[in-house]
């Protein structure tokens, strides 16, 4: 009686090493591509191409892939929109300049691209595996389902670019000014006859 129970832990516990030496090595190599933006954004490229033949073949999983482009579109308002709100919120901490005599405050989104491209690939991942199991190919009409979309993105990215010129910000890095030196003069004037 002395083994009782004491044999499911010891067989679990090489799963349990297993599971966390992959956790490991999984978030050592997803550190690792942190600064390589274009790149993972290349390989999320190729995953999304490889969901649409999927769909495109198989000529189902409209449901999946609607689920999918509202999530999707979820993460995209979250990538656009400042941490702090200032239609929602009233704090003392750093907010959107208003004026033009305000401060400068840099932009900082309520969800960071690395955390848009995780959740974004992991997003087609999941979708890519649900179209292998029959019970998700809802039959539906899918051109409704498209033209609802559309819809609800147009509406979705009115409203929010109504909020950034409201709140004067753009979400976007355009990187930073560099200075190139003084430009040689074009004029003629400079040319001395020496």
């Amino acid at each position: 009686m002395e083994g009782v129970g004491g044999d499911s832990a010891a067989a679990a516990a090489p799963v349990n090493q297993w599971v966390q030496d992959a956790s490991r090595v999984f978030q050592y190599y997803l550190d690792k591509s942190t600064p390589h933006s274009t790149y993972r954004w290349i390989g999320t490229l190729g995953l999304v191409l490889i969901y649409a033949l999927r769909v495109y073949y198989v000529q189902g999983f409209y449901i999946v892939s609607y689920g999918l482009g509202i999530y999707l579109l979820n993460l995209l308002i979250g990538f656009l929109s400042p941490l702090v709100d200032p239609e929602m919120e009233a704090t003392d901490g750093p907010l959107l300049p208003t004026k033009g005599s305000d401060e400068f405050k840099p932009f900082i989104r309520r969800l960071p691209e690395f955390k848009f491209w995780y959740s974004f690939t992991k997003a087609f991942c999941i979708a890519f595996v649900m179209t292998f199991f029959s019970m998700f190919d809802v039959p539906v009409f899918w051109p409704i389902l498209l033209c609802y979309w559309i819809v609800l993105f147009v509406l979705t990215m009115r409203r929010q670019i109504a909020h950034m010129i409201k709140y004067k910000y753009i979400p976007f890095n355009i990187g930073k000014q560099k200075y190139d030196g003084k430009k040689p003069s074009v004029s003629g004037s400079d040319n001395r006859g020496d």
